[in-house]
């Protein structure tokens, strides 16, 4: 159900979403910026203007340093399908509030059965989450702990690093690996001084991301993914196919006519999701 909300500050108008209303909200996940939904456990904001498209998640459980438990789990998976319905979303930027993204699993909930831009800064276990996202950033102190994951990230982060025998020596020893080393393996795209420039520069990422074709950014990752689970020549046909179909999107004409107007892609309506 829709909660309005009108907010006068800086102008922008809040509203809220209500889907969950679940008691784990006391232990709540959060999201700093303008235009604001809540999804019980989680709640996310967006900007207005460009970044009217861009969502920021930051989980949000300080006295547990970030720890996913059951409930988080649910209430993520909830969330996150929320904002896979919503077409004005086309970027989402994922950090933790405090010094740290997350623990990792919340080691007091093991005995129970349960099962993005991402941001990682300080100290935590967080391969599936990291390994899941499409972009990645982090912080000079960051320092992970590579423990044998179960949520995806044994299949995505040989494909990711490149390098099956640095995955083999993390996960084998789960040593600590530090940020130089993430930057220069790949796991990282880049290194940052602190929380605030990793965030400020994730948006400004997320805002030329989203400046561009809906359809043209979402079809590269369709076929980025495609790409890394099968082999060239299979690879090659369904870009084939693909390409048939996004050729007849107006979004081809519009961003032929920008280029020629010689107009930025910001001043272009392109077509949602």
């Amino acid at each position: 159900r829709k909660i309005g909300q009108p907010h006068s500050g800086s102008g922008e108008q809040w509203r809220w979403l209500r889907v969950l209303s679940s008691g784990l909200l006391r232990k709540r996940v959060s999201i700093q910026m303008a235009s604001c939904r809540s999804f019980g456990a989680m709640s996310s904001q967006q900007q207005n203007s460009t970044a009217n498209k861009v969502l920021h998640v930051e989980i949000n459980q300080l006295e547990k340093r970030n720890a996913m438990h059951a409930a988080l789990w649910r209430e993520m998976v909830e969330c996150f399908q929320k904002i896979a319905e919503d077409s004005e979303c086309q970027a989402m930027v994922l950090s933790g509030a405090g010094k740290i993204f997350t623990a990792g699993i919340d080691l007091m909930e093991m005995g129970s059965t349960f099962l993005m831009i991402r941001n990682f800064h300080g100290a935590g276990e967080s391969m599936s989450f990291l390994s899941a996202c499409d972009i990645r950033y982090c912080t000079h102190d960051t320092c992970e702990h590579w423990l044998a994951d179960d949520v995806g990230a044994l299949h995505w982060l040989p494909h990711i690093i490149g390098r099956r025998s640095l995955v083999s020596e993390l996960l084998f020893t789960a040593r600590k690996m530090m940020a130089p080393e993430a930057e220069k393996s790949g796991l990282g795209s880049h290194m940052f001084q602190d929380k605030e420039a990793m965030i400020e520069s994730s948006f400004d990422l997320a805002s030329e991301i989203t400046s561009k074709s809906p359809v043209a950014v979402q079809g590269a990752k369709v076929n980025l993914i495609y790409a890394r689970d099968h082999p060239v020549p299979q690879s090659l046909k369904f870009m084939a196919a693909w390409n048939m179909s996004v050729l007849q999107m107006e979004d081809i004409v519009k961003s032929t006519q920008a280029t020629m107007e010689k107009t930025t892609p910001m001043e272009v309506t392109y077509s949602k999701l």
